[in-house]
């Protein structure tokens, strides 16, 4: 049996199922495959594991698609792309999967078992009493043809179960070394129900063997599927499917949440959608999730994807669990929103500056405006939905005030200086730095710094205590709009 090298063309593949919202640790598995196929300059096949009706939907499938271009992963065979190995949905492979099990059945690598649930939990149950694994028992592995007519005379049904190897299974596993898996704690497993319907655990090695994967990366949590996995290949490449190799493996770390808990799906802070909606950039969630178990080097954690595929070796993953940071997935994000040049922030902004998330009306935006503060809401933004509160003040007709920035701003002797600070604005030339000269002064009338000078100000203007800078921001605001919200504050505090 020959084992795929890592010389040879590289071929992987992403399989999710369309259950659900994709979610980063699928994206996290996604980026790897994608990272080393395109480090190899290999094959990435993009596969749809959709055999549960129950669970799978076609608004998951084309969620997970979505995802994906929005990502930025190009995959070179699948769905909407094609190929030798079409089609890539498992649920339209139904009647090959069916072909192969038979085969399996007939060449002896799988039986039909006609244990009952009943029967299989009270032996699973003795063996746990007495030590033993409890994994299948083997009952029906050497049934006589008298015992399947009288099984079946009692309208048994049976399930194809898959018969392991007598020996041990050994493998290198490319994030964890060698990794031995003995008989007795690896069991002969269900491939195809009573029913007739494929199991995963038959269709997904199926599909392996025919698109001819060379390099399996997949989570930690199947790795003790492995084994089984191992088998059947073995079996099909004596049977005749595929191209007679076994994929070399590689098993991604955990990844946590709160609690030292496994990051799961029902965690809300797993959702793609959570990250998208917030305004990640694809850049900066990629970059963040590929630290979930792989570094670029050790003194540096922002790069590219391009600079991540060209450094990416499946050898240099970490098997420790890595655990989710959202602090520090805001901050790679921040800095992947500075890294932009000015053009390209104020497009990845055009989302968030217009319905529904823009509280204001289409006609009230007013692009010069914001283009001439973008440079500086560009350097102070964690994630691109920050943007709606940094600008509202200048397309809303009045600031976005609240009572706790207000109360916060509006002390004691706040009319006396704010009614300074309008004498002052109304008699300067309207430019940042002669803006911020008058409000000094007006402050020191007071006794104030400028930090405390300009805070009635600010909330006067924006309608918040903290934003952009202040007096660029009057600049572009304008006198006339500027001075009218100063005289409403003061009408605000006399009443």
């Amino acid at each position: 049996m020959a084992s795929a090298s890592p010389s040879a063309p590289v071929r992987v593949r992403f399989c999710p199922s369309p259950t659900g919202n994709p979610h980063v640790g699928l994206v996290r598995t996604a980026l790897f495959n994608w990272a080393f196929a395109r480090h190899h300059g290999g094959t990435l096949v993009f596969r749809i594991e959709d055999t549960d009706a129950a669970r799978d939907s076609e608004e998951s499938y084309t969620q997970l698609l979505d995802a994906m271009r929005w990502l930025g992963f190009d995959w070179d065979e699948g769905p909407e792309v094609g190929g030798p190995h079409a089609p890539y949905r498992q649920s339209q492979r139904m009647d090959l999967y069916r072909e192969v099990a038979d085969k399996l059945l007939e060449a002896g690598h799988a039986y039909r078992c006609y244990c009952t649930a009943e029967e299989l939990e009270e032996r699973r149950e003795a063996a746990r009493k007495a030590g033993r694994p409890s994994g299948y028992d083997g009952t029906c592995r050497t049934l006589t043809a008298e015992q399947i007519a009288a099984y079946e005379a009692e309208g048994r049904v049976s399930i194809v179960r898959f018969r392991m190897p007598d020996e041990p299974i050994t493998f290198t596993d490319l994030v964890r070394g060698e990794l031995t898996f003995t008989p007795e704690n690896v069991s002969d497993y269900g491939i195809v129900r009573a029913n007739g319907a494929p199991l995963y655990t038959l269709v997904n090695p199926v599909d392996d063997a025919l698109m001819e994967i060379t390099h399996v990366l997949r989570g930690e949590d199947l790795l003790s599927s492995t084994p089984r996995q191992i088998g059947l290949y073995r079996a099909l490449a004596e049977i005749g499917v595929g191209p007679g190799t076994v994929p070399a493996f590689g098993h991604l770390p955990y990844v946590m949440g709160e609690g030292n808990k496994k990051l799961s799906k029902r965690d809300p802070q797993s959702s793609l959608n959570l990250y998208r909606e917030r305004g990640f950039l694809p850049e900066g969630l990629l970059n963040y999730l590929s630290l979930l178990g792989w570094s670029l080097s050790s003194d540096r954690d922002v790069f590219s994807p391009a600079e991540m595929v060209e450094a990416f070796d499946i050898s240099g993953v970490n098997a420790n669990p890595a655990r989710f940071d959202l602090k520090k997935a805001e901050a790679i994000n921040a800095d992947h929103i500075r890294l932009l040049d000015v053009k390209a922030f104020i497009e990845a902004c055009e989302p968030w500056l217009k319905a529904p998330h823009a509280p204001w009306s289409p006609d009230a935006f007013d692009a010069a405006a914001f283009a001439a503060l973008a440079p500086l809401a560009q350097t102070r933004l964690t994630v691109l939905s920050d943007i709606t509160a940094n600008v509202d003040f200048l397309f809303l007709d009045e600031p976005a005030q609240d009572e706790t920035s207000w109360t916060k701003a509006m002390k004691p002797g706040a009319d006396a200086l704010l009614a300074s600070v309008r004498t002052r604005l109304a008699e300067v030339d309207w430019d940042a730095e002669t803006l911020k000269a008058a409000v000094l002064a007006a402050g020191e009338e007071h006794g104030l710094k400028l930090g405390k000078a300009q805070a009635p100000l600010r909330v006067a203007v924006t309608g918040r205590t903290v934003g952009l800078p202040l007096f660029e921001s009057l600049e572009v605001l304008g006198r006339e709009r500027a001075l009218a919200r100063v005289d409403a504050a003061l009408a605000k505090l006399a009443g």
